[in-house]
């Protein structure tokens, strides 16, 4: 009977976690398509196919599923940064993290409106922890890129400059005002590796 109730347990697990990665994928379609900051619950249920009220068994509201959204986004911005790192061992470390997180970034909105889902105050919520979980991976991810885990305070600062001076570049980048300033990705990018980089 317990091995029973411990296979009931996990399949209905499976079945939540399926239906919650069906949602999110849904709702990055719509995002894709109608912009992430549009983003409404009522349009993901149905593009998911499912009725509106169904989706609030997932996520409490618009935020946290813009949160989810997000989330994932940094875990793949974490992810592409250590692997260009490693691919491009030795100096150029740096830009080719840069360069990854700049292309993924800019190919998306989801974390820009993630922030605007955020609370004003830190709250204890678990897609909070999670949010806040890969931001610090793709800041760990920046670090390393660099050569040297930021141990001191202020090298932790040049890495959070570093991963604002990235966001503000794809805001850029997304808007079309890099070219329209006259500044290409790799410009900027050789300037934060000239500024950081020698530090470390």
């Amino acid at each position: 009977m317990a091995l029973l109730d411990q296979a009931r347990t996990e399949r209905r697990a499976r079945e939540r976690n399926a239906t919650r990665a069906s949602i999110l994928q849904a709702a990055r379609r719509l995002a894709g398509r109608e912009g992430a900051r549009t983003l409404s619950l009522r349009g993901v249920a149905a593009e998911a196919g499912f009725a509106p009220a169904a989706i609030y068994g997932y996520f409490r509201g618009k935020d946290e599923l813009m949160l989810a959204l997000a989330a994932e986004d940094l875990s793949r911005v974490a992810h592409a940064m250590r692997d260009a790192a490693q691919a491009n061992p030795g100096t150029g470390r740096l830009v080719s993290a840069a360069r990854a997180a700049l292309a993924l970034l800019a190919g998306t909105e989801t974390i820009a409106a993630a922030w605007d889902a955020l609370p004003p105050e830190p709250a204890d919520s678990e897609i909070e922890r999670v949010f806040n979980g890969r931001l610090i991976a793709a800041l760990t991810a920046l670090s390393s890129a660099l050569g040297t885990p930021a141990a001191s305070r202020e090298a932790q600062a040049d890495v959070v400059l570093i991963a604002a001076s990235l966001a503000g570049l794809a805001i850029l980048k997304r808007a079309g005002r890099l070219a329209a300033l006259g500044f290409s990705d790799e410009e900027l990018l050789a300037r934060i590796d000239h500024y950081f980089s020698r530090g470390f």
